[in-house]
């Protein structure tokens, strides 16, 4: 066996060694009876604490190690169908896995959600700008584009309470994300270009965040959330958008109706069009991957074929290695989701309109849609028992798609090509719906084998994958030169995801016989996550314009150095080294 999987089996029996996170409450064993048959009242942190020939069949009696929603069960394929020496490999390979979810998040969101997003706010008649982020325009930049950056969060945080065992993931990484962009994200923008933040946006937006998370705590602390309380998380969300619009409105207005010069309290914008480059990128598209090398007329079968092909060969020749082999672990991927996304490109005068390819969409999104839909189970569902809803569908689709395929020609869009980007839109978030599901339940499997909270769990590799992502556009925003943006990029999309995370997620739980749904914290990580989110929120608030708004490298130290305090007590009270009363 190798280092790797040595040190893994190391991890495991300290996990075993360690106490078994939060107390539980455990029916009682009747006297002379086993602890085994009556797994109905034991947790599923219990099987570690069996014989390992016993693990298989503890899991399979246990309700509360069924997996609500997903296509595998991970906790079955680790304690069934891999042998208990082989468990370190298992884990090897479920992190592999988790990684891999985190790439399909993130590219189904930045390649196809996102740009969906901005084609439909354009046919909506929501003036926006493309290449400039969320305070350029407020409406577009506080719904849509919010909306596209903060897709995997709020799908994560809607799967993760859509079951009381998960919920504590949600919270961790609502809460656990807030943390680390308010600390790392911003001061490393501060760590890589000291600037002078703007002052009114900052101070808005820190108000708003700092009332989220008050609000959540006092919902934490009373254990459950009602219909009213879920409501007033997205009003207060309607109400932040109202308000950068007229905050927003005002300042133009008082500078006049064009783009004014950024001042002290405006994030600066890019204003000059820069020239496109050769390979030229639009929202919705990879560049030169997808630009035909003949601008000549070309055959359907030839334009099917360019569409479908996720690499650029001169790209890729261009590339540095590390480049490439992302690439390669990408192109899977991209690929799927090419045959089953269509993309609507407003920048481009075909609009993305690919003939062949569309064509084909009207088929597979559909079937996309009625098969990852709770599980497959609506699209395997029989029709009196004879016939599948997916055979309608294919069926139904198919026609349609001949219909258009017929109708169209290559060259020229048709006009209610518009609605292949609402298909889009609904089928990448059924993708990332899909990989937020699978990526809650094994990160659950991962709790139970290392004996982990679900909290630990959401603030650390919940809140770093989600984050990964804003993380890199924004320290390379302020590398190009806009540093304000970037910061101010850091406080406004988190408003987004705990408002609209909680509110919604929480929502969609409620019916009309319980209209609340109970948070019950798995662990007292609960109250240190929010402490340092709230503690990290009146720092900055006290801070920044104490130095008159003006950021440089030791407010960034001083940011990074609180985040790894906080990591360090966090993983303290998770292993109870340190015990709160």
């Amino acid at each position: 066996m190798g280092p790797a999987a040595t040190g893994l089996a190391g991890a495991l029996s300290l996990a075993e060694a360690l106490p078994a996170g939060p107390p539980l409450l455990l029916d009682t064993v009747p006297p002379g009876g086993d602890a085994l048959s009556h797994g109905r009242g034991l947790d599923c942190w219990e099987v570690r604490k069996h014989n390992s020939s016993e693990w298989c069949h503890f899991i399979r009696s246990n309700p509360d190690c069924r997996l609500d929603g997903g296509f595998l069960d991970y906790l079955d394929g680790v304690f069934c169908v891999f042998p208990p020496r082989l468990l370190p490999l298992a884990v090897t390979l479920y992190a592999f896995w988790l990684l891999y979810l985190f790439i399909i998040l993130s590219v189904t969101a930045e390649k196809f959600f996102c740009p969906n997003l901005s084609a439909i706010s354009t046919n909506l008649k929501l003036s926006h700008n493309v290449a400039v982020f969320s305070l350029t325009s407020p409406l577009h930049g506080v719904t849509f584009l919010a909306f596209g950056n903060g897709a995997p969060d709020v799908f994560s945080a809607v799967v993760a309470f859509s079951d009381p065992r998960t919920a504590g993931l949600a919270i961790g990484a609502i809460f656990g994300a807030g943390v680390f962009v308010t600390t790392v994200v911003a001061g490393g923008i501060a760590l890589v270009k000291p600037f002078t933040a703007a002052s009114r946006p900052f101070l808005r937006d820190v108000i708003f965040y700092m009332v989220a998370v008050f609000l959540t705590f006092v919902v934490l602390y009373l254990g459950r959330i009602r219909l009213g309380e879920a409501l007033g998380y997205l009003g207060l969300y309607v109400f932040y958008v109202l308000t950068v619009v007229l905050c927003t409105w005002i300042h133009r207005r008082q500078r006049g109706d064009g783009l004014a010069p950024p001042g002290p309290w405006e994030p600066e914008m890019p204003t000059d069009v820069e020239e496109p480059e050769p390979s030229g990128t639009n929202s919705g598209d990879y560049g030169e991957e997808y630009r035909p090398l003949l601008p000549s007329r070309e055959t359907s079968l030839r334009i099917l074929t360019t569409a479908l092909s996720p690499l650029d060969y001169r790209k890729w020749r261009r590339k540095p290695w590390y480049w490439r082999l992302f690439k390669a672990f990408k192109v899977p991927v991209e690929l799927v989701l090419l045959l089953t996304v269509p993309v609507v490109d407003p920048d481009k005068d075909d609009l993305n309109w690919k003939r062949p390819l569309n064509c084909l969409h009207i088929l597979t999104s559909p079937l996309l849609c009625i098969l990852t839909l709770k599980s497959g189970a609506y699209g395997l569902y029989q029709i009196q028992g004879v016939f599948p809803v997916w055979g309608l569908v294919t069926l139904v689709a198919s026609a349609l798609a001949l219909i258009i395929f017929i109708t169209t020609r290559n060259e020229e869009p048709p006009k209610y090509h518009c609605v292949f980007a609402f298909l889009g839109f609904l089928a990448s978030a059924m993708w990332i719906n899909a990989a937020a599901t699978e990526l809650v339940n094994i990160l659950r499997t991962l709790g139970v084998i290392f004996q982990l909270s679900n909290t630990v769990l959401g603030l650390t590799l919940l809140a770093w994958g989600n984050s990964i992502g804003d993380t890199f556009s924004d320290l390379t925003m302020a590398r190009q030169g806009y540093p304000r943006m970037a910061f101010s990029a850091c406080f406004g999309g988190i408003i987004f995801n705990i408002l609209v995370g909680v509110g919604l997620g929480c929502l969609l739980q409620m019916t009309s016989s319980q209209p609340l749904v109970k948070l019950e914290p798995d662990s007292p990580l609960v109250w240190v996550l929010a402490g340092a989110l709230g503690l990290s929120l009146v720092f900055s608030f006290v801070t920044v314009p104490a130095q008159c708004f003006q950021l440089g490298r030791a407010y960034g130290i001083c940011l990074i150095a609180y985040y790894l305090a906080f990591l360090c007590v966090a993983l303290l009270t998770e292993f109870r080294v340190i015990h709160f009363s």
